[in-house]
């Protein structure tokens, strides 16, 4: 058994906090309490990319989940006028009762699943590489290299993305 340091105690938290949020998303009535969890469930998972030393994945979870996505949720939410949610007829057990199956399947992967090591303990360059892995500095250095495959391809879809967005200005202005 692992002694508890603050590490691990701090994980746990943060653990029971995002499966109780998750949970509390998916069994909320109102859409924009659900949306609202599944902000707080999105806060945690970048928390634990920076816990792992990921700080650019964690600030991009934050800034494009967090944030643009729902404030794309919430504005077709209550565009919708989705904020009171309606009482519900015949609600059947079939569903409420695969939900329970899958749910406790789903809890013992994760137990069975979280004995196991990620990178073998006796690989001190494969940690050294995974804690450079999700730096900023890190993301730099391996997307702008040239000697990188992937420089060109990420540099098409900055140029698609550009293309798409200039069509999207001409077609807006001709409706105006």
């Amino acid at each position: 058994m692992t002694p508890l340091t603050p590490e691990t105690i701090f994980f746990y938290v943060l653990a029971t906090i995002s499966v109780v949020a998750a949970m509390l998303m998916v069994s909320s009535q109102n859409p924009v309490r659900s949306a609202l969890f599944l902000v707080l469930t999105f806060l945690c998972v970048a928390v634990f990319y920076v816990t792992l030393n990921a700080q650019f994945i964690a600030a991009v979870q934050v800034i494009v989940y967090a944030g643009a996505i729902m404030v794309l949720f919430l504005f077709v939410i209550m565009l919708l006028n989705l904020g009171a949610p309606q009482p519900e007829r015949n609600r059947g057990n079939a569903q409420r009762n695969t939900a329970i199956v899958l749910s406790l399947i789903l809890i013992g992967m994760l137990f069975g699943f979280g004995t196991m090591y990620v990178l073998p303990p006796s690989a001190p360059d494969a940690l050294a590489l995974a804690s450079k892995l999700g730096t900023v500095e890190g993301i730099g250095a391996n997307l702008y290299d040239p000697g990188q495959p992937w420089l060109f391809p990420f540099e098409i879809t900055s140029i698609l993305l550009l293309i798409a967005v200039i069509g999207a200005i001409i077609m807006a202005k001709r409706k105006i």
